[in-house]
């Protein structure tokens, strides 16, 4: 008998859905995209030691500079031990991470995401895409170096008064990731040839997104992706993975899977970033992918610019063999190019530069 009930918008309730055999089609990616049923190789990613390199050692300068030169020019990841962020705030990070994602679908969802914002909880993207979702949660928040507790005021308004602890150690963790991320910008400069400062200055005061991931298992894993192909379009990720594993690369012509360090973060270029060095360094395609195992977490800090400042490389690395590849922007034009015209993948960057370039014409 017909019915005029409109029919019910899908939910991506990872309690029931890491149990079922059957996934949803629109969690379904198509056969190129796919993950391998095979495991794929390791990704030869190199170590950097930030403690060392930042004391001011010649020797550690020289030889973090050249590493990281190789691997950005390359592919974009790094990683980087001995960086000063404390173990205990790192384990109450996951520890907390745990505890929102283990609540109820509908407590997560106070704090749900806005269509064209890029805070809030989502589960999966259900309310942006109606195909090619991704079997993952998250939770994203601001983190604006020159705002005192916004991430602390954030999370006690959205999610609630319960959560003011929670609040207090992402607040934390984020204000570690930008310390960290401007030592990593020194670095970045000595590599490109233009000097510790130069980057170190542009991200002062940064205005950057930090995002908790949960990857629930799922009983066919070989049919959907955690996070689909993509190249980040901020200016540098930092990132913590658990011990399941799951991050994969595209290097070469094949997808590669990064291994989990406890003690290391995983660093890779965004397009900001490749627009700042007038691409030299890349921004690298990348995955995730799941498993019917255990469920996958990890922590990403998004280094962004402060809203005002234009992302145009500097004079040295701008010649006539190397003239310029992407017009002036800033960072929220990008921002909101990939929130509300265009879903983030490899040619995101080209994208946005054909769009601004019609939309300055």
């Amino acid at each position: 008998m017909p019915t005029n009930e409109e029919p019910k918008p899908l939910t991506f309730d990872s309690s029931i859905l890491q149990h079922e055999h059957n996934i949803p089609a629109q969690y379904i990616w198509p056969d190129h995209e796919k993950p391998s049923l095979s495991p794929p190789p390791e990704l030869n990613v190199p170590p950097i030691d930030l403690g060392r390199f930042l004391s001011g050692d010649p020797h550690a300068i020289s030889d973090a500079s050249r590493l990281v030169h190789e691997a950005c020019r390359k592919h974009g990841f790094f990683l980087v031990v001995n960086h000063g962020v404390d173990s205990g705030l790192l384990r109450e990070a996951h520890k907390n991470m745990d505890l929102f994602f283990g609540l109820p679908l509908e407590e997560k969802k106070r704090g749900e995401r806005k269509f064209g914002e890029s805070c809030g909880y989502a589960s999966s993207f259900t309310g942006r895409f109606a195909s090619k979702l991704p079997w993952k949660e998250t939770l994203s928040f601001r983190y604006c170096d020159e705002k005192k507790n916004i991430v602390g005021d954030y999370l006690l308004t959205t999610i609630g008064e319960d959560f003011s602890q929670f609040g207090r150690v992402y607040q934390e963790y984020c204000e570690a990731m930008s310390t960290l991320s401007l030592g990593i910008m020194e670095l970045l400069g000595m590599s490109l040839g233009v000097g510790p400062s130069y980057f170190r200055d542009f991200f002062e005061g940064n205005d950057s997104i930090m995002r908790l991931n949960y990857y629930p298992p799922c009983q066919k894993p070989n049919l959907t992706l955690g996070t689909g192909p993509h190249c980040d379009p901020t200016s540098l990720t930092i990132l913590h993975q658990d011990q399941v594993g799951g991050l994969e690369v595209h290097v070469d012509g094949q997808w590669q899977s990064i291994r989990p360090i406890p003690d290391a973060f995983v660093v890779n270029i965004g397009d900001t970033f490749m627009a700042l060095s007038n691409g030299k360094y890349k921004s690298c395609l990348h995955r995730a992918v799941v498993n019917s195992r255990s469920p996958r977490k990890s922590l990403a800090f998004f280094l962004c610019p402060k809203t005002d400042k234009v992302v145009s490389p500097p004079n040295a690395l701008v010649s006539p063999k190397s003239p310029r590849i992407y017009p002036d922007f800033t960072w929220p034009a990008l921002l909101e190019f990939t929130q509300k015209h265009y879903r983030a993948d490899m040619k995101t960057l080209d994208a946005f530069s054909s769009w601004l370039q019609r939309k300055n014409n």
